[in-house]
């Protein structure tokens, strides 16, 4: 399938279910005004819908054959009762660091369902992975021979393949974008074609192919396009080697989510049904799909609260000092045109204020540099000192990127189930911190 076919082919799904977008400003107000106790001792925090999260798991498990396996993309939202929450579900999880094999081990991830991904797997890595069955994508070609030095040295029940970059370009976020021409992940297939095939026919263990175009900033026509490009590409295998040598598909990531009220993107259920009508083959008996979603499934999930400390006043711009910046949303701060959040304001009680200042504010966090601001000249209703900065849909690629800078401690994070409110996550305490520090 050309580009021109992709753009002619994808009008969007019909509407299968009503799927949460996200936690409603009401909603928020309600919750923020149950967690004031939280706030007697805290100055901010960090709070997950879990009827949001639920219902984003629910709608990815419908959107895909029941044989599928989810590995939701750990380094999105590394938190242990995150993680035992999608247990539940029977997912797994998708991993590209030594720790986080660790923490997938700790949290009794069945093997086969843990994906270990990473450009920098090191031998001694390679083999925990291979001994504890997990499923690996090699990276490059070096890493190819590695997996097949260890391999024989040990008995393994994992499933391997090779990571395809589709060179389909960069999407609206050059930074997020993984399938440009010279992208530092995978093996680019416009490159090195014939080699990719003849991988496939030296290693029989190669059961797996894997493609991951980046998430953030992706157009869905693109999206659909790289996943083709591969599906042709395991199809010439297999047609090549003579039999189904190629069993597993790894669709990795890729599925942009809104950060402004006003947009709604398509959600996993009708991008499904758009990779099944163009590429029917990929939903049949031939292949077990793997998915890797992270910020579709934890994004609109939580927002972060803090309480505002001071309001400087400059008759012509005002600055709002809170208790987060970018320790936790370094994104949104360092490359605020590429990233965007909600903001809302709350009074003392929760309540939400309306109204607008005449005079625009800059929302400033607490570390000891002039960039960090998490938005700027905007125009809400007026502060004071105690009102509550509501940050919208941080669920993802936030806590799981915090920073050290200033010895920030790591907030209080909250679970609302329903109407009930219970801790997630401690806040870190000095002590803890400390320990951070130490030899």
């Amino acid at each position: 399938m050309t580009p021109d076919q992709a753009n002619s082919q994808t009008t969007k799904a019909p509407h299968t279910v009503d799927m949460i977008a996200r936690t409603s400003i009401e909603r928020i107000s309600h919750l923020t005004a149950q967690a004031l106790p939280y706030f007697e001792d805290h100055d901010a925090m960090i709070l997950y819908d879990m009827d949001v999260l639920r219902d984003r798991v629910e709608g990815l498990i419908k959107a895909y054959p029941a044989d599928t396996i989810h590995a939701i993309a750990m380094k999105a939202n590394p938190l242990d009762e995150a993680l035992k929450f999608f247990k539940s579900y029977d997912l797994g999880v998708e991993v590209a660091s030594n720790a986080e094999m660790y923490i997938a081990s700790a949290n009794d991830f069945p093997g086969q369902k843990v994906v270990y991904n990473s450009p920098a797997k090191t031998r001694r890595e390679i083999t925990y992975a291979l001994e504890q069955g997990y499923q690996i994508n090699a990276d490059s070609f070096d890493e190819l021979s590695r997996i097949a030095e260890v391999l024989p040295t040990l008995s393994s029940t994992s499933n391997i393949g090779i990571r395809v970059n589709p060179q389909t370009g960069s999407g609206h976020i050059e930074s997020t974008s993984v399938a440009t021409a010279y992208s530092k992940f995978g093996i680019p297939i416009n490159i090195f074609r014939q080699e990719i095939i003849a991988a496939y026919k030296q290693h029989s263990f190669l059961n797996t192919i894997h493609l991951h175009i980046g998430s953030q900033g992706m157009p869905l026509d693109q999206l659909l396009f790289a996943t083709s490009i591969i599906y042709d590409l395991a199809e010439y295998i297999n047609h090549q080697i003579g039999g189904q040598q190629i069993k597993y598909f790894k669709i990795g990531g890729g599925l942009p989510v809104s950060y402004r009220y006003s947009q709604e993107p398509i959600n996993m259920i009708d991008y499904a049904a758009l990779l099944k009508r163009d590429i029917p083959g990929l939903f049949t008996s031939r292949y077990q799909l793997v998915t890797e979603y992270g910020r579709y499934i934890n994004a609109n999930a939580a927002v972060a609260i803090s309480k505002v400390e001071y309001v400087k006043d400059f008759y012509s711009k005002k600055i709002a000092s809170i208790h987060l910046g970018a320790d936790l949303l370094l994104r949104e701060c360092y490359n605020p045109s590429d990233w965007y959040h909600e903001i809302s304001v709350l009074d003392k009680t929760g309540k939400l204020k309306t109204g607008k200042d005449e005079i625009p504010y800059d929302i400033a966090g607490p570390l000891c540099f002039s960039g960090d601001i998490i938005a700027k000249d905007l125009t809400i209703p007026e502060l004071e000192e105690g009102d509550f900065i509501v940050i919208h849909d941080v669920g993802a690629y936030t806590l799981g990127m915090w920073s050290r800078y200033n010895s920030r401690q790591i907030p209080l994070v909250l679970r609302a189930d329903q109407d009930e409110l219970s801790v997630m996550k401690e806040k870190e305490s000095v002590a803890e911190l400390h320990e951070f520090w130490k030899k």
